[in-house]
């Protein structure tokens, strides 16, 4: 005998967003959008009266324009103020950069962050 299974509305799966992720789209809009991340990590922290994340990112600026949004990216990251839901960035700061002309204009900025939950 065939059984007939009535169709229902599959719930849309949306992968929630972490702060992680939201860092990431905060350092990419800080680059006007000209930079790429290449690398992310992140590794809980903690003090005495703190805890949250620290995150070392690499973002590549590639061509003429980006590389000229990178060096804006690395002289205004540490005085920004981000606003990411549920955290403080306690402090950003650029670790490394890796400037090249030849044989196109590019440039790899290595950032980290620590970031520390807002309660």
């Amino acid at each position: 005998m065939h059984r007939v299974i009535p169709e229902t509305k599959a719930r849309k799966f949306r992968a929630k967003r972490t702060p992680g992720d939201r860092l990431r789209d905060a350092l990419i809009e800080l680059a006007a959008g000209n930079a790429t991340v290449l690398t992310h990590e992140e590794k809980a922290w903690a003090s005495v009266t703190f805890s949250g994340s620290r995150h070392e990112l690499t973002l590549d600026f590639d061509g003429p324009e980006a590389v000229l949004s990178g060096e804006l990216f690395s002289a205004v990251l540490p005085d920004h103020e981000f606003a990411i839901l549920g955290q403080l960035v306690a402090d950003a700061l650029v670790s490394s950069i890796d400037h090249r002309v030849y044989p196109h204009p590019r440039m790899v900025v290595s950032v980290t962050v620590l970031m520390l939950v807002d309660a």
